[in-house]
C-alpha cells in the first residue's frame, strides 16, 4: 500500500495543530488558578522573555494566548470561590491565606501533569505499550498526590474554620478540579486513535 506523502504531511500538520491546542488548553487550565490576590511566577516557570529564543512561533503564540485567558479565569475563580464559600471578613482573613498556600502547592504539582501531557503529545504518533503504561502510571500518581493535597488542606481549613466550611471548600474545589479535568481530557486525542 502506497501512502501519499502529501496526505501524510497534511495529516501530520493536523495532528500537530490538535496537539499544540491540547497543550495550550491543558497548560492554561493547570496554571490559571493561583492569582487570587497577586499573580507571581513559580520557580519552574520561565517568563516569555527568558525563553523566547528557545520557542517556536507556534509555542510563543500559545503562551500569549494562555496569558491573555489566564487573567479572566483567575478573576472568575476568585469571584466564584468567594461567593460560594460565604465567608465573613473574619473567616475570609483565615481562609484565603490557607487557600493561597494550597494553590501554590497545587501549581507545583500541576507541573508534573503538564510534563506528562507534553510527553504524551510528543510521543502520541509513535505510542508504545511501555510509554502508554508510563504515562498512565504518571497520571494516576498525579491524581493520588492531588487528592492527598486536598485532604491536607481540608484538615487545615477544618482546624481554622470548622468542618462545615472545610467541607464546602472541598466540595467547591473538587467541582472546579473535575471541570478542569474534563476540559483537559476532552481536548486530548484518545491514545491509539
Amino acid at each position: 500500500m502506497d501512502l501519499n506523502p502529501e496526505l501524510l504531511a497534511v495529516s501530520h500538520r493536523k495532528v500537530r495543530t490538535v496537539t499544540m491546542r491540547a497543550i495550550a488548553i491543558a497548560v492554561f487550565l493547570l496554571t490559571s488558578g493561583p492569582a487570587l490576590v497577586a499573580q507571581t511566577e513559580t520557580p519552574t516557570e520561565k517568563s516569555p522573555a527568558k525563553t523566547a529564543a528557545a520557542q517556536t512561533p507556534e509555542e510563543l503564540n500559545t503562551r500569549e494566548y494562555i496569558t491573555l485567558l489566564r487573567r479572566d479565569v483567575n478573576a472568575e475563580k476568585a469571584k466564584l470561590l468567594g461567593s460560594v464559600m460565604q465567608l465573613d471578613a473574619e473567616d475570609a482573613a483565615k481562609f484565603w491565606p490557607i487557600y493561597r498556600d494550597y494553590e501554590a502547592e497545587l501549581n507545583k504539582l500541576n507541573d508534573l501533569r503538564v510534563a506528562n501531557i507534553r510527553e504524551y503529545v510528543r510521543t502520541y504518533a509513535d505510542m508504545s505499550d511501555a510509554k502508554a503504561d508510563q504515562l498512565t502510571q504518571n497520571a494516576m500518581a498525579y491524581q493520588k498526590q492531588r487528592d492527598e493535597l486536598l485532604a491536607k488542606y481540608y484538615a487545615r481549613v477544618k482546624e481554622q474554620l470548622g468542618a462545615i466550611t472545610a467541607a464546602r471548600f472541598v466540595q467547591v474545589e473538587d467541582q472546579l478540579l473535575t471541570l478542569i479535568d474534563l476540559k483537559i481530557d476532552s481536548s486530548l486525542p484518545v491514545v491509539g486513535s
